[in-house]
């Protein structure tokens, strides 16, 4: 039995490292299930884009399609763009659309493997507290899933970790890493960005982070991530609920 085509749909960017990141991740995604197909396509400012992908795969002979949007939490781009472009997509095709990668817990685990390789250890976890800074939205539910994202990390250990957006929300990195600095049992600071590529708003994270003692890497292809993919992937294979068509 031929199984759906995974088709990784990410926003796209002007900054030549968010591509090259994005296929990093489906690439290292793609090498842990050998045999499935696994197709990269780019909402904006990026090729190919999600209706080239699409065609080509009709053109192809495919007939089930799961897109999996490479987000972290549900906000516009997974409630409005991403369905918009796949209800016009070829009749020919059946397509899913997979959930959005957060919240997981293997995130977490990918957020503190970035941690680790920026020189933390577990015996400091004690001692730093952590700012999780994201991209930012507007979105009430995706605010409180990156709030939520923060607790479950401070869970682990962490002496506090507060939340922090480079955009749309408050506080900023910056601002967030000087609260730390004044809470008690706090002797280092370190910034971890919740964010999946390379890019303008990670710049600014990087940027806010000036005052930190630690600046971990962005997610990016991270084993945990790959992982995580395939997870998207498998819950909407087996709901088998196609996207609604335009009338």
């Amino acid at each position: 039995m031929n199984r759906p085509v995974l088709l990784v749909v990410a926003h796209g960017s002007r900054d030549p490292r968010h591509a090259a990141t994005v296929q990093a991740l489906v690439r290292r995604a793609g090498a842990l299930r050998p045999g499935l197909r696994v197709e990269t396509a780019f909402l904006e400012f990026n090729l190919p884009s999600v209706p080239g992908v699409l065609e080509r795969l009709v053109a192809d002979g495919v007939r089930e399609v799961v897109a999996l949007p490479l987000l972290l939490t549900r906000a516009f781009h997974a409630k409005a763009d991403i369905p918009a472009v796949l209800r016009q997509a070829p009749p020919a095709l059946s397509i899913r659309q997979a959930e959005v990668l957060g919240p997981s817990p293997l995130l977490i685990a990918a957020v503190e493997r970035r941690l680790y390789e920026a020189g933390l250890t577990p015996a400091d976890k004690s001692a730093t507290g952590v700012v999780l800074a994201s991209a930012g939205s507007t979105d009430p539910e995706a605010i409180a899933v990156i709030a939520e994202t923060a607790r479950e990390l401070r869970r682990t250990g962490w002496c506090s970790v507060r939340p922090a957006f480079a955009s749309a929300s408050l506080p900023r990195t910056e601002e967030a890493v000087r609260a730390l600095r004044s809470e008690p049992g706090v002797r280092r600071v370190a910034v971890a960005p919740y964010v999946i590529a390379p890019g303008r708003l990670p710049d600014r994270i990087a940027a806010g982070a000036a005052e930190a003692d630690v600046l971990a890497d962005v997610l990016g292809p991270s084993p945990e991530l790959a992982r995580l993919l395939l997870d998207r992937y498998d819950g909407a294979h087996a709901v088998r609920r196609p996207v609604a068509r335009t009338a």
